[in-house]
């Protein structure tokens, strides 16, 4: 009988997940929920977001692995508390390709979350990391706003910079959902 109660929990929580994933279409009436219900039954949000996520990661990786991509990063890096160190010890053409090749490795990993959903996670998780450090920046970094008529603005560097505090949070969404399908391939073999 014991026995009996904890595959009962486990059926009932793989089909909670069945469940969860279920094609919302079935249940939308309106023209709008039918639209909505559309696009999440495609992953469309997931697809653009982690496609984009990953042409971003490896642009920008490829560009700090060059001289004025090294250079253009300086100003920002030597201001942050968090990453200053990183050209201290590496000078900043090493620090810089260090940089790039992290966000080489959390594309790779992003990719191969298709497949193996826990690479995402890590992948995400890498990102998650990277874009809090850099969103830090838009506060360490001088010269990020401007004054117009007592209104304090970002200018062009602060908007740049503000790009990483949404990077941030897609990276969460990545986790969530390279996570959820980690669970339920987890759940799948019990």
């Amino acid at each position: 009988m014991s026995r009996a109660l904890p595959e009962q929990a486990i059926n009932a929580e793989k089909q909670d997940l069945v469940s969860s994933s279920a094609d919302l279409s079935q249940y939308a009436k309106s023209i709008l929920t039918k639209i909505a219900a559309w696009i999440s039954d495609r992953s469309i949000p997931f697809l653009v977001i982690s496609i984009g996520m990953i042409v971003m990661l490896l642009w920008a990786g490829s560009f700090k692995m060059t001289r004025p991509g090294a250079e253009g990063i300086v100003p920002l890096v030597s201001n942050s508390p968090l990453m200053s160190w990183l050209f201290k010890l590496f000078g900043p053409y090493i620090g810089s390709d260090i940089i790039g090749l992290t966000e080489w490795l959390a594309a790779i990993l992003l990719i191969a979350g298709y497949f193996r959903p826990k690479a995402g996670i890590v992948g995400g998780i890498i990102t998650t990391g990277m874009f809090f450090s850099t969103s830090t920046m838009l506060i360490t970094t001088p010269g990020t706003t401007i004054s117009y008529h007592g209104m304090r603005y970002m200018n062009n560097l602060g908007l740049f910079l503000f790009k990483d505090v949404i990077s941030f949070g897609v990276s969460f969404y990545l986790i969530s959902y390279f996570g959820k399908k980690a669970i339920i391939s987890e759940n799948k073999s019990l």
